[in-house]
C-alpha cells in the first residue's frame, strides 16, 4: 500500500503543521517515551507519518488500545464454542471474524455452517432477536467504555421487551486498569500517555487522575486529526520539560471532566467490574465488565455454560509484546512475512486499528 502523498511542507497528509513539529522538537524535554492508548491514534500516527517527523525527540509507543487486539485467545475460543450452540445466531463486529483462536476462528466456523452475522451496531443484534424469536441471538460484546453504554441500552431494551432469546457474551475492557498495570510492570519507562478521545468522552478526564497521582505520569486526551495528535504531543513535551504531571485535555470539543453522565448511569445499571484477561498483559484486577445479577438471564456465559479458562498463548505471535509496548511490530519475526493483513497470525494484524496492521499498511519501519 502506498503512503499518502506529501504536502508542500514535505509532510504526509494535508494538514500537518510544520510549526507544531518545530515546537515539539524545541520543547527541551529531551528524549521522551509517549504511549498512545488508542488504536485510532495508532493508525492516524502511521497514516500521517507523525512518528518520522518527531523521532529525534519523541519515541511514540503503541499500547493496548485496540479492543479486538486485546481480546485474549481463550475468549476467542469461548466465542467459537458459542457458534456451535444449537439454533444460535452470532452477531459480531466484522474485525472479530478473522482473529484466530487456538484451533479455529469465527470466519472458519461460518464457513463450516455456523450462523455468524456481521453487525455495525449492537442495535442490529437486538433487532435480530425481535425478528427471530425462535433463534438464540448472541451478541459478542467487545470494546472499551466507548461501546459499553450502547450495549447496556440494548440490554435494558431486551429486558423491557422480554426477549428471552437474546444474550451477550461480555468481553468489555476498561482502559484505566490496563494503564495502571502497565506502569506497575517491571522495565516500563513511560513519560506520558496520549489518552483516547472517544473513551474519554464517556469517562471524563478525571478518570485518569490515578495515573498522575500514583505514578507521576502526565496524560493528555487527544482528538484524532493529525493536528490534534501533534498538539497533544507538544502538551506532553511541555509537561516533561517543566517537570509537571497533570491530566490535560486537548480534545476539549468532546471531553469534559465528568464525562457523559447518562452513559455512565447506563453502565452502572447493567454492569459490574470484574477481573479480566488481556492479551499480552494477563489477568488485570477490575479491568472488565460483566453483567450484574439483574441481567444474569442475558449473560451468554451462564446461559450456555461457558467456563472461563486461563489465557492461552500463541508462542510464535508476539502481539502481546507489541500491546505492552515492549517491541515495535517490525521486531516480530513473523511481521510482513508469515503475518500480513490478508493472512494474519495475530489480532494486531487483523484489526484495522491494530499496531501491526498500521505499521504494515503505511510502511512504518526502523
Amino acid at each position: 500500500m502506498k503512503a499518502p502523498l506529501k504536502n508542500k511542507d514535505g509532510f504526509r497528509g494535508p494538514v500537518i503543521s510544520a510549526g507544531l513539529v518545530r515546537k515539539i522538537n524545541a520543547a527541551g524535554a529531551g528524549k521522551i517515551n509517549l504511549m498512545e492508548v488508542c488504536g485510532t491514534h495508532t493508525t492516524a500516527i502511521a497514516r500521517h507519518g507523525i512518528r518520522g517527523l518527531i523521532k529525534k525527540n519523541v519515541n511514540l509507543i503503541s499500547g493496548p488500545g485496540c479492543p479486538v487486539c486485546v481480546t485474549p485467545q481463550n475468549e476467542i475460543d469461548d466465542m467459537i464454542l458459542l457458534c456451535r450452540e444449537k439454533n444460535a445466531v452470532i452477531a459480531t463486529f466484522g474485525d472479530m471474524l478473522r482473529v484466530p483462536g487456538t484451533a479455529s476462528s469465527l470466519r472458519a466456523e461460518r464457513e463450516r455452517g455456523a450462523d455468524v452475522r456481521v453487525v455495525y451496531s449492537p442495535l442490529e443484534s437486538l433487532q435480530l432477536a425481535e425478528e427471530n424469536r425462535k433463534k438464540e441471538i448472541i451478541f459478542l460484546g467487545v470494546g472499551f467504555e466507548t461501546t459499553a453504554p450502547l450495549i447496556a441500552a440494548c440490554l435494558c431494551d431486551a429486558r423491557r421487551k422480554r426477549l428471552g432469546n437474546y444474550s451477550v457474551y461480555c468481553s468489555h475492557k476498561l482502559v484505566l486498569p490496563a494503564m495502571l498495570a502497565l506502569l506497575a510492570s517491571p522495565g516500563v519507562n513511560l513519560d506520558g500517555f496520549i489518552c483516547p478521545g472517544h473513551v474519554s468522552a464517556i469517562t471524563g478526564s478525571e478518570y485518569y487522575r490515578p495515573v498522575v497521582e500514583k505514578y507521576g505520569v502526565p496524560c493528555v486526551i487527544a482528538g484524532f486529526e493529525p493536528l490534534d495528535i501533534l498538539q497533544a504531543i507538544y502538551m506532553l513535551a511541555r509537561q516533561a520539560a517543566e517537570g509537571r504531571a497533570e491530566v490535560e485535555v486537548q480534545y476539549k470539543r468532546a471531553v469534559t471532566p465528568e464525562g457523559n453522565l447518562i452513559s455512565k448511569k447506563l453502565m452502572k445499571a447493567v454492569f459490574i467490574t470484574a477481573d479480566s484477561y488481556w492479551r499480552g498483559l494477563g489477568k488485570i484486577a477490575g479491568s472488565g465488565f460483566k453483567l450484574n445479577r439483574g441481567y444474569a438471564d442475558f449473560d451468554a456465559e451462564k446461559k450456555f455454560g461457558i467456563k472461563s479458562r486461563p489465557e492461552s498463548k500463541n508462542t510464535s505471535c508476539r502481539c502481546g509484546a507489541v500491546l505492552k509496548g515492549a517491541i515495535k511490530p517490525f521486531e516480530c519475526k513473523l511481521f510482513g512475512k508469515k503475518c500480513v493483513p490478508d493472512m494474519p497470525v495475530g489480532p494486531c494484524m487483523v484489526s484495522s486499528e491494530g499496531a501491526c496492521a498500521a505499521y504494515y499498511n503505511y510502511g512504518e519501519k526502523e
